[in-house]
Parts: structure tokens; sequence; C-alpha cells
């Protein structure tokens, strides 16, 4: 039988404010460090579209009508792209084109990928049974954990235990290696 190739896609999921980014560039160095390449998606859940430079040539040609405009210089390319909405499997699609060894979404939290669960309190909880492939919890409060009688297999993490990252890090490498 011949093995899936591809990256592996792992989600940083939880509410604002919770960590997603500081684990994201967390896991970032760490698969970097054992020589991953990683590409990231990130959902701007504030409202509204992300910044973009003003002023810039590619700004103009996306107000010009442009429906996407690419910027390379120095092996660093930048792609401003708009229409009224981007799927998440169209992002994937997208950077798969660049083929990493891992795609890290932050946010998108119903998505299907196995995932990290970050959990700021009591009232996330609900999280753990509403989301799907969830491989492992980090909780900025460790007696939600103990109060819970959680009876999972997933392995639970203490915000500030670099264990936690560091179990991302080599589960992402495993999951890496079974695609090669």
């Amino acid at each position: 039988m011949a093995m899936v190739k591809g990256p592996v896609i792992f989600q940083v999921s939880g509410y604002q404010n919770s960590g997603k980014t500081t684990l994201i560039n967390k896991l970032i160095s760490g698969l970097k460090e054992k020589g991953l390449s990683v590409i990231t998606i990130k959902h701007h859940g504030h409202g509204g579209k992300p910044e973009t430079p003003e002023g810039k040539d590619s700004s103009s040609h996306i107000e010009s009508g442009a429906a996407a405009s690419l910027v390379e210089g120095g092996g660093r390319l930048l792609m401003h792209a708009e229409k009224k909405s981007w799927s998440l499997e169209e992002q994937v699609r997208m950077v798969l084109q660049l083929q990493p060894d891992v795609v890290l979404i932050e946010g998108h939290k119903k998505a299907s990928y196995s995932k990290a669960l970050l959990l700021r309190s009591e009232e996330d909880m609900h999280l753990l049974k509403e989301l799907t492939n969830v491989c492992a919890v980090i909780s900025w409060d460790d007696n939600v954990i103990k109060s819970n009688d959680v009876n999972f297999e997933t392995p639970f993490f203490s915000i500030g235990d670099p264990k936690g990252p560091d179990w991302i890090v080599e589960y992402l490498v495993s999951e890496r290696m079974k695609k090669r």
C-alpha cells in the first residue's frame, strides 16, 4: 500500500486571547529546528479585512480591480488576493502549492483537522465535546482539568509547561515521517 504524501495539516484552536499565536510561534520554531518547512494559515477573527500596506503598488493594483497581486523580492513572495470570501479548503489548496512539510492553521475551530485546543477557563470546557480530532489540550487553569473528571486519552498540559509545545512538535514530526 502506498503512503499518502503531502504535508501534515494541524490546527491550533481556542477562543481569542487564549495563546494561539504564541503556541503557533513555538511550534514553528520547534519544527524549523527539526528541519521541517512550515506554512501558516491564520483566521482574522477580529471582523473586517486584515490590514494591507497602504501606498504600495500591490495595494493600488487591488484597489484598481485586480483579483490578486504577487510581489517578489529577494526570495520573499507576498500575495494579496481579494474576493467575497475564502474557504479554509481554498486557502489550504493554495499553500499546498508551496510544498511545505507542515501547515499550521490558527483558528477555524470547527474544521476537522487534528488540533491542539487552548482552554482559558471552565467556560471553555464545552469545546472538548464540540470540536473533533483534539490531539492535545493546553489549559490556563490546572483546576479546570482536575475538577472535570476529564477521561480522555488526549494529553493535557499547563500553559506554562514547555512539555506541551514539545509534545506537539514531536507529534507533528512523527506524523510527517509517516507521510514520507
